[in-house]
């Protein structure tokens, strides 16, 4: 490998790397703008194993922004990333393949019998794939895929 495609590969991964910062992000702030924006046009996500739906990426925001609304406080973590890009003829090519580990605290807001609000907590974990497109605007989600391991409620 020559220097340029040495630093091509570093600077591709640093950008895949901060799409999926940029995922947790908007997920736990509720920025769903933000969210269909890291997606590319044809863009879909599969939330199936943790509950949820799977379809094109407007579809699956407007889903996760009403199922969002149970959860005020949310922390995505998303840890041990494995980042495999398409080689090219020994270049940096134009997809990538991530897998990485997360565990995701949240907060589940209700009203007690009482009238108080009482907020248990309530953690999922597992894995996530994720598939990226390189486009003219950068490294970008063409799928993303919740793999629910465990899940935990306390009271």
């Amino acid at each position: 490998m020559t220097q340029r495609v040495d630093l091509t590969t570093v600077m591709d991964r640093l950008a895949i790397d901060a799409a999926v910062t940029g995922y947790a992000v908007a997920v736990d702030d509720g920025d769903w703008a933000a969210y269909r924006a890291l997606f590319t046009p044809d863009g879909r996500a599969d939330y199936r194993a943790a509950g949820g739906v799977e379809g094109p990426v407007d579809e699956v925001a407007g889903w996760l922004a009403q199922a969002m609304e149970l959860f005020p406080v949310r922390q995505h973590l998303i840890v041990n990333r494995r980042i495999e890009l398409d080689d090219e003829y020994g270049a940096p090519g134009d997809r990538a393949l991530v897998r990485a580990d997360f565990v995701n605290p949240m907060r589940l807001a209700r009203a007690g019998d009482d009238g108080s609000v009482s907020a248990p907590n309530f953690v999922a974990a597992g894995r996530y794939t994720f598939t990226l497109a390189r486009t003219g605007a950068g490294w970008l989600f063409s799928g993303v895929t919740v793999h629910e391991k465990w899940r935990h409620l306390s009271a």
